[in-house]
Order: structure tokens, then C-alpha cells, then sequence
């Protein structure tokens, strides 16, 4: 039986991916510290498959990690420090545990070398996504001016019109725009660039916008869905930055489960980096609305704040074309149906809002304009 080691197994993520892979018949061990900003004060982890063998351990820590290796033939590398927002203030501790984690890592793989280690990117490193102008000409590395007064909010061309967003594919350049960017960016490249130099594979999944039941609803830096679940349960309305008209693509974690998979086992996959989504946009604000309908508070309209929180990005959409061709993947969760499961699972959870202090946060250290 072939071994898997997830780090921050059992996150969000994580959890349903070593579920997946137990269902395939892998033996699955899991690396995570159990973090209390995901996890609360637990000291075990919860919703991992009774197989699964768990290590509490932090990724920086070498010993941690070597032990974790020793018999595995593949890693699923998870484990990260995860919000663009709070990443702009808390610059040690996403440097340190996103890549000098990930250095460990790989100081720990050159004597314990596995077959091949997939590591979980974002979308967030290519900043802006991909635009056209009016004529349909690409445009690449994107950057917004600031907005004064009644200005747009959407890039803009050479002649001041909007630039349209249009699908972003994987060979797009990154247009790193906040400190939770680069580190993914470093986690991706020491991926691709050392795990060849020591005979191993290795792949990058950039993934988009990940949602589900099991997300941390307490933590106010976690996906954009479980924030805005988490005001809503409350009573509160969705806060939104800018206009809410910022598009995004939301894709179900099971599916990202499955891509994980499919990177894993499928001999395409080597050396290569995926963009995982559902191949959708929606924008933010209809999102929320989605959502407030599916829980029942219809009533409850999102708040647009129409201000700009520093680091984060106008559109980013989801070219999907790669990994259906190459890997096979297809989304199957359609997004009413995700909402629907999303809902059901809320109204059953106690959440700690917290939205408004992490806006507070921001705004004391000049992160909100």
C-alpha cells in the first residue's frame, strides 16, 4: 500500500483530500500543528477519516517533518498560512511558515525522497488576471492606478477605457501583489525547481476560490464564502470592499480533492502547473446574495464598503482548458447545489464573527483606503 503525506492535512482542504485518498485505497498520514486562528483550541484533529494517522507537528520544525517522511512515496504539501489581507501586516510569520516551511520540506526530502510532491498554489500570484482591451488585444501584468473620486475601479488601457477580464491561463506572468502572493509564488517554484534536481516530480495547482462545509468559520481570513456565511449566520450583513462588482471563481473542495488526486497519479501532471477552478466567474457581491438566499435571510443585503483593502486584486477568472486536457479533471459540483450543501452545514455551527475586528486591523495599519 503507497503512503501519502499531507502537510496541514487537517485543514479545509486537506481533510477532504486524505478522505479521497483513503477512498482509493492510499495509506494517509498527516502533518499539521493544529493552528488556533484555523482550529480553535483543539488539540486533535476533527472530520479526518479514522485511518488517517495523525502527527502534530509544526512544518518548520525538521525532526517534525523527517518522521512524517520516513516510508511515504508522496507528499501533498498543504501546509501555509492562508489570507492576502492579514498577510500585508503578519510579513514574519507567512514568510516563515509558508516558505521557510517549505525549505524544511525540502532539506528533509533530499534524504527521504518521494516519488512526487504536489504543491498547493493560488491564483493569487498572478495578480490582476488576464484582460482585453476594446479591440480584444491581451493585456498582461496589469496594475490599477488609485482610484480618485469617481474613477473606476477597473484598470484601464493606454486611452483611460476599462479593460475587460477575460479567463487567465497558466502562462500568464505573475503580478505579485501582496506578501501572501510571493510566498505562495517561492512554495510553487522550490517545488518545481529542487524536487527534479533530487530525482523526484513535482506539480503546482494554482488554486482559485475553495468552498465547502469544513471551512474554519471563526477565522476571518479563511475563503470569501465562509466570511460572508459566518456574518450572515450572525445576522450581519456580508462586508464587501470596493463595489462588489470583482469577479472570481468559486470552485467546491471536493473537486479541488479531486484535482488533488489526479496531480498525484497522472503521469502528465509532472513538472507541471494547473489552474483549478469550476470555470465560472461570478461577481462578489451577487455571491453574497446567493448565499443569504440559500440560508434563508434573503432580507440580509451585503454591505459595500467602497473602499480598497491594499494587496488585493480587481478580477481574476479561472482558465480551466489545461487541466480538463492534459489531467482529465472536470468539475462537478454545480454552484447552486455547492450553496445549497454550504447552508445546510452552516445553520448547524456555532461562528465566531470576527469580520470586524480583522477590518479594524487593517485600517489601523493603513491597509484599507
Amino acid at each position: 500500500m503507497l503512503t501519502v503525506l499531507i502537510t496541514g492535512g487537517a485543514g479545509f482542504i486537506g481533510r477532504y483530500v486524505a478522505k479521497a485518498l483513503v477512498e482509493k485505497g492510499y495509506r494517509v498520514r498527516v502533518l499539521d500543528s493544529l493552528i488556533e486562528q484555523v482550529h480553535g483550541a483543539r488539540t486533535a484533529p476533527t472530520g479526518l477519516p479514522a485511518e488517517v494517522e495523525f502527527i502534530r507537528g509544526d512544518v518548520r520544525d525538521e525532526a517534525a517533518v523527517s518522521r512524517a517522511l520516513k516510508g511515504a512515496d508522496y507528499v501533498i504539501h498543504l501546509a501555509a498560512e492562508v489570507g492576502v489581507g492579514q498577510s500585508m501586516y503578519a510579513i514574519e510569520r507567512y514568510v516563515s511558515v509558508n516558505d521557510h516551511g517549505t525549505a524544511v520540506l525540502f532539506q528533509a526530502l533530499i534524504d527521504n525522497p518521494v516519488k512526487r510532491v504536489v504543491v498547493a498554489s493560488s491564483m493569487s500570484i498572478y495578480g490582476e488576471g488576464l484582460y482585453v482591451d476594446e479591440e480584444g488585444a491581451p493585456a498582461e501584468n496589469v496594475l490599477r492606478l488609485p482610484r480618485v473620486g469617481n474613477g473606476s475601479w477597473d484598470p484601464l488601457d493606454a486611452k483611460g477605457r476599462p479593460l475587460r477580464p477575460a479567463p487567465t491561463p497558466e502562462w500568464k506572468q505573475p503580478t505579485l501583489a501582496s506578501v501572501y502572493a510571493l510566498t505562495k509564488y517561492v512554495q510553487e517554484r522550490l517545488t518545481l525547481t529542487v524536487a527534479p534536481a533530487y530525482g523526484m516530480e513535482g506539480v503546482a495547482l494554482r488554486l482559485w476560490n475553495a468552498y465547502g462545509p469544513g471551512q474554519a468559520l471563526s477565522n476571518p481570513y479563511t475563503g470569501v464564502l465562509a466570511i460572508f456565511a459566518s456574518r450572515l449566520h450572525n445576522g450581519r450583513a456580508p462586508m464587501i470592499f470596493e463595489d462588489g462588482n470583482q469577479r472570481r471563481d468559486f470552485v467546491h473542495v471536493e473537486d479541488v480533492a479531486r484535482a488533488f488526486v489526479l496531480a498525484m497519479e497522472h503521469p502528465a501532471a509532472a513538472g507541471g502547473v494547473f489552474n483549478v477552478g469550476s470555470g465560472q466567474d461570478r461577481s462578489v457581491s451577487e455571491v453574497a446574495s446567493l448565499l443569504a438566499a440559500a440560508m434563508g435571510r434573503p432580507g440580509i443585503a451585503p454591505e459595500i464598503t467602497g473602499k480598497a483593502r491594499i494587496g488585493d486584486i480587481r478580477h481574476c477568472i479561472a482558465d480551466i482548458s489545461k487541466i480538463q486536457r492534459e489531467l482529465g479533471f472536470q468539475p462537478q459540483t454545480r454552484f447552486d447545489d455547492g450553496l445549497a450543501e454550504l447552508a445546510a452545514w452552516v445553520a448547524e455551527q456555532e461562528a465566531d464573527d470576527k469580520v470586524q475586528a480583522a477590518r479594524g486591523e487593517l485600517e489601523a495599519r493603513g491597509l484599507v483606503a
